[in-house]
């Protein structure tokens, strides 16, 4: 996942913390202005108060006002001005106040006491010098806010790359496990004990749990397989000695025959399974090879090798599983099948329903067919030719003809012994569809 993937953990993480900062920093803006806002306007109170019983004084003492001060009668003054004066006392200086605000360019605090005689002196103070401070101090909080996130942000996502690391270690061990390495373990890293190291526990029991039954079904099966070889050595002799005429020994002899193949089927996934095939390599005419092998299946099977050349492999495997095909295809398929050798690539194709959809997904199966209209069997067939595939480090992919999807168009097994490198993202190259 890349660092500037934004659906990744650690920019979710930096988002959380960047909404959390923005909403304390509104939280301690909003606050901040309020307080502000009332201590500039408790100080124009003040000051404009200050400035009426100044001119009170100097009223008193030389029967005039100060310059700055206006003296009108009550039906002079503005109409929220007059209302709070009239609900002053008459007697003892009640003393009213209006904070006139039109913004943007239009702050005053007024202030008026009544003086006798329906006369009142009116102060007109200037408040945009407190406005202003206030504008200034909040795009000072917005530019702090966002100095602070320019931090705040990447820290974050750097803050998150331990538990990045760890989550993608995860991630990793996991396909492994998913991929047949079921030795891969996630471990313990660090002396971390959170949610992470817990569900990395979790993992690595339930792979442990997994490797310990599929080994034992593996052994089951081998055990199994060798078990029934005495038996089984015993019913083709007897096989052996009944009479030729007679029709129930057709039939027994083919029953025996197909129990047989099933317990070799059996003995060769269990020798695939123990990891202990090795491939013997030898330069082999690949088109000669496969005729060969078609022709001693005794099926109408249809080989085109003209483009076929020398092939670096083993024999013995590439015939195992040239057979397995061509027998998959006559037995769940339909008529006719055709077998084609492209350089170091074998395709064999029926005409039949095509792969099920499940094949296609997971793969072939042991003990599964997929589907009902591919006919019965025991699903050996394709699991021996992918194991031995694996075995030679080549690839066999499954698909439909073009237009098909079990509509009748065949299926197509293909076998590339020489395999095109992975691309520039590690997966392989797509397997063909003709």
């Amino acid at each position: 996942m890349g660092f500037l993937n934004p659906r990744a953990l650690r920019w979710k993480i930096a988002a959380l913390a960047a909404t959390a900062c923005c909403a304390v920093a509104a939280v301690i803006g909003f606050l901040v202005h309020d307080a502000t806002r009332e201590r500039g306007l408790r100080v124009g109170h003040e000051r404009t108060i200050t400035r009426l019983i100044a001119a009170e004084r100097e009223l008193s003492r030389t029967g005039k006002a100060p310059p700055d001060v206006d003296v009108r009668a009550r039906e002079e003054l503005p109409e929220p001005l007059a209302r709070d004066l009239a609900d002053q006392p008459e007697t003892g200086g009640g003393y009213a106040t209006w904070y006139d605000a039109d913004p943007p360019n239009w702050f005053w605090m007024w202030g008026a006491v009544a003086v006798g005689d329906g006369q009142v002196l009116v102060v007109r103070d200037d408040m945009s010098t407190e406005v202003r401070s206030l504008q200034l101090l909040d795009r000072s909080i917005v530019k702090s806010v966002l100095a602070a996130l320019v931090f705040v942000v990447p820290l974050a996502a750097l803050a998150t790359e331990p538990i990045n690391r760890r989550l993608r270690h995860g991630a990793r061990t996991a396909r492994r496990i998913a991929d047949g390495e079921l030795d891969a373990r996630i471990g313990s890293t660090g002396r971390a004990r959170d949610e992470i190291t817990e569900m990395s526990a979790a993992v690595d029991d339930m792979a442990s749990a997994l490797q310990r039954k599929l080994e034992n079904e593996q052994r089951f099966t081998a055990d199994v397989a060798h078990e029934l070889r005495t038996p089984l050595m015993g019913l083709v002799t007897a096989a052996g000695l009944l009479p030729e005429s007679d029709e129930a020994t057709h039939l027994v002899r083919d029953r025996v025959r197909a129990l047989n193949a099933l317990i070799e089927d059996l003995l060769e996934i269990s020798r695939l399974d123990a990891g202990v095939e090795r491939a013997r390599l030898d330069a082999v005419p690949l088109g000669e090879l496969v005729a060969d092998v078609v022709r001693r299946t005794g099926t109408e099977t249809r080989v085109t090798a003209g483009a076929a050349g020398m092939v670096e492999t083993d024999p013995r495997r590439v015939e195992r599983i040239v057979v397995n095909l061509v027998t998959n295809a006559h037995r769940h398929g339909a008529a006719p099948v055709e077998v084609t050798v492209t350089g170091a690539r074998i395709s064999v194709r029926d005409h039949g329903p095509g792969f099920p959809a499940a094949l296609l997904e997971q793969g072939p199966q042991r003990f599964r067919t997929g589907a009902t209209e591919r006919g019965r069997g025991h699903g050996l067939g394709l699991t021996v030719a992918q194991g031995q595939a694996d075995v030679l480090g080549a690839r066999l992919t499954f698909a439909n003809a073009p237009g098909g999807d079990g509509n009748g168009h065949g299926a197509i097994a293909t076998l590339d012994l020489a395999p095109a490198p992975p691309g520039p993202t590690g997966s392989p190259s797509p397997p063909p569809t003709a």
